[in-house]
C-alpha cells in the first residue's frame, strides 16, 4: 500500500474499532512502527484523528473536553500505573489536594495502610473512591468536599466558592491532572476547574503532576500554571529528551 492507501485502511479502522494501536497496524500493513506513527501524526494534523500512547482514536477537538467516563478508559493501565507510584508518596498524617482527572481518579485505589489522611477534592469520582478505602480501612481520617457548582459530564466542583473555600487550607502535596502539558506549563480545558487546580497549586508544599504521555507536548484551552511550579511529574514515559529542567523531579512509573 502506498500511504494514501495506508491512510484510508487506517481511518476504516478507526471507524470500526474506535481506537487503533501502532503494532497491530503494523502488522496489518506490514510496515514499520515508525511508518505508523508518521501516519498518525499527518492524519491528526489534518484533525481526522487524536494520537494517544500507542495508537490512536478518534478526533478530539483540543478546546473541548471528553465526558469524564469516556476519558476512563483511555490510557487506562498507564493512568493506574502512574496513579500507583503517585499514591507511593502519600504518608501518615498527610493532608492532600486531589483535583479532577481520569488519573487522579485512581490514587484512592492504589492507597494502603495510611492513617490520619485529610483528603480534599472536587472530584466527585474520587471523594467516592476515598470513602471505599475508609470503608474497607485502607486509610483512616477524613474526606473533605470542596463546596461549589457541578460539572455533571466531569463529576466535579468548580466556582467562586470553590475556589474561596480552598485558599484556607495549606496541603502537604495536591496531585494535580492536566489536558495537556509543554515543557513550559501545565494546560486544562475548563477554565474555573483549571482555577480550582491552580489554587491547590499555590496552596500546598508539593505540587505533584501525574500525566499520561498522550499529553505531553499538547495544548489544552486555559493554562493552569508554569511548570515551575511543579515540584514532580509522575509519567509512563521518560521525560522528553529536548525538555530542559525547571526544577521538578521527574519520576517514570514503569511497571511498580
Amino acid at each position: 500500500m502506498n500511504k494514501e492507501e495506508r491512510h484510508v485502511f487506517i481511518l476504516d479502522e478507526l471507524a470500526v474499532c474506535r481506537k487503533v494501536l501502532v503494532t497491530d497496524l503494523a502488522k496489518q500493513l506490514i510496515v514499520t512502527p515508525e511508518t505508523i506513527r508518521r501516519d498518525l501524526a499527518e492524519l491528526e494534523m489534518s484533525e481526522d484523528l487524536t494520537r494517544i500512547h500507542g495508537g490512536a482514536v478518534s478526533f478530539i477537538p483540543t478546546h473541548r473536553e471528553m465526558v469524564f467516563e469516556k476519558k476512563m478508559s483511555l490510557n487506562l493501565e498507564e493512568k493506574k500505573r502512574i496513579a500507583r507510584r503517585a499514591a507511593a508518596l502519600i504518608q501518615h498524617g498527610d493532608t492532600i489536594a486531589v483535583d479532577i482527572g481520569s488519573t487522579t481518579v485512581h490514587l484512592a485505589d492504589m492507597i494502603e495502610d495510611v492513617q490520619s489522611l485529610t483528603v480534599v477534592t472536587n472530584s466527585l469520582s474520587a471523594a467516592n473512591r476515598f470513602n471505599l478505602a475508609m470503608e474497607e480501612q485502607r486509610i483512616t481520617g477524613q474526606i473533605i468536599m470542596l463546596p461549589g457548582v457541578t460539572n455533571p459530564y466531569q463529576a466535579s466542583i468548580k466556582g467562586t466558592y470553590t475556589i474561596e473555600f480552598l485558599k484556607r487550607f495549606h496541603f502537604n502535596r495536591a496531585f494535580i491532572s492536566c489536558g495537556g502539558v509543554t515543557e513550559q506549563s501545565v494546560y486544562d480545558f475548563d477554565m474555573e476547574e483549571s482555577l480550582v487546580s491552580e489554587t491547590m497549586i499555590a496552596c500546598c508544599q508539593e505540587a505533584i503532576l501525574l500525566t499520561d504521555s498522550a499529553k505531553l507536548n499538547k495544548k489544552s484551552l486555559f493554562e493552569v500554571a508554569p511548570m515551575s511550579k511543579i515540584s514532580t511529574v509522575i509519567c509512563d514515559q521518560d521525560k522528553p529528551i529536548d525538555w530542559h529542567e525547571f526544577g521538578y523531579h521527574w519520576i517514570t512509573a514503569n511497571e511498580f
